[in-house]
């Protein structure tokens, strides 16, 4: 009986970058115009309008934090191939279906079966983790993470434009047909050599963490992927009104913000594979840690920007940094897991981002009404910071395990 063909694992880096970039191009294709399809679909008044739109984001992720962890452990039995093949045919007709919403209570629903049945990006973590080479997880993770971060940014840019030229409904139809074509490409161009696991081999939760080397490492990397999302999200509420206290009373107010809210996707594009490849040579431990001490660097000063210029310079440095946080992430998480529980690792990560999605949003919004938008900075700055000591504590505990486990070798 021959040995299966060995996998071509660039191939299929190459083609799981294309299906990120269309999953975060299809989910943020929708945003720009999310409260005006809500208003579509019946709902009116400031206070309500405000209320049913901020609903619809987010219970997109909460259902996503509920969910990832089951399709890891499906993904760990079954593979993970299936798994997205799962996630962008099911996204797609989703999709189609929320373009035939009649009411605003239909299209919660569907946002969040859409969070149900997501996961593509944290299974192909999971599939390129498995087929790498350990000393190349670096610029792999790194080259994999700019996939969603360019589709998340044109998507809006694009959904615009589409919106107004074909109207709000068409908008999901073309997404739908985009997440179809990552379901194509998955299904003819990504390749893996997989045995199927009976359920009654696979371990429980408990028996998963029981079998990494540095649990509470793992731990601390998941609250880590928590905090720099709540750290993002917790800026984005109030972005737009910062910029027009900033800027004062003038005509582009809105392109001014598109702009300063884009440039740390553009500078994450650019950073995140070279600072991978670095992290491979000095160690993800330290890129991890740099990149948290220089984002509270940067945050701080955002507190004190007197025009939208100086803001806009300060979040294109910090996305530079930020540029290197999930994948020295996901890096470490490669490190210190086996195959065997790698699905089911990356969908816990997932799970703890999309909890940080919620929250972050809310957190913003809570200190800017009771204080000012500058103490927004200032406070993620705190969490960031607490994070930033917390990983470090958290790194020094397997570096110490090392040396001993060396020693006693020796």
């Amino acid at each position: 009986m021959s040995s299966p063909a060995p996998i071509n694992w660039k191939r299929n880096l190459t083609v799981a970058w294309i299906g990120c970039f269309l999953t975060g191009a299809a989910f943020s294709l929708v945003m720009p115009f999310l409260p005006l399809y809500v208003e579509l679909l019946g709902v009116t008044g400031h206070s309500a309008l405000n209320m049913w739109s901020g609903l619809v984001f987010s219970i997109t992720f909460l259902f996503s934090a509920i969910a990832s962890p089951f399709w890891g452990g499906l993904a760990d039995r079954k593979g993970r191939k299936i798994m997205l093949l799962r996630s962008a045919l099911g996204m797609a007709v989703v999709m189609a279906l929320m373009g035939l919403a009649q009411t605003i209570w239909q299209f919660l629903v569907l946002r969040a079966l859409l969070g149900l049945l997501g996961g593509f990006i944290p299974n192909a973590n999971a599939l390129i983790a498995t087929q790498m080479p350990r000393n190349r997880s670096g610029w792999a993770m790194g080259t994999l993470s700019t996939g969603g971060v360019a589709g998340a940014l044109l998507g809006p840019l694009a959904g615009g434009l589409l919106a107004d030229t074909y109207g709000l409904r068409m908008v999901f139809f073309i997404t739908a047909s985009v997440l179809f074509i990552c379901f194509l490409l998955t299904l003819f161009c990504i390749r893996e050599n997989f045995t199927p696991v009976a359920k009654k081999e696979m371990l429980h939760a408990k028996e998963v963490f029981a079998s990494l080397k540095s649990p509470r490492l793992v731990l601390s990397l998941f609250v880590t992927t928590m905090i720099i999302q709540v750290a993002t999200g917790s800026i984005a509420p109030i972005l737009t009104l910062y910029v027009r206290e900033l800027a004062g009373n003038v005509g582009n107010i809105a392109f001014i913000s598109g702009m300063i809210a884009s440039v740390p996707g553009m500078a994450a594009l650019m950073s995140a594979p070279r600072l991978g490849r670095l992290g491979d040579r000095i160690g993800p431990e330290k890129i991890l840690i740099a990149a948290l001490l220089i984002s509270v660097l940067l945050l701080v000063p955002m507190a004190f920007v007197q025009t939208p210029w100086q803001l806009g310079l300060l979040r294109f440095l910090l996305g530079a940094a930020d540029g290197a946080l999930l994948p020295a992430v996901q890096t470490l998480l490669v490190y210190n897991t086996t195959q065997q529980i790698a699905g089911r690792v990356f969908s816990y990560n997932q799970s703890f981002r999309d909890i940080g999605n919620v929250t972050g949003p809310l957190l913003g919004a809570a200190v800017s009404a009771n204080y000012s938008f500058r103490a927004v900075f200032c406070v993620t700055a705190g969490i960031v910071l607490f994070n930033a000591f917390y990983s470090w504590v958290s790194l020094q505990r397997p570096a110490r395990q090392r040396v001993a486990d060396r020693a006693v070798d020796d």
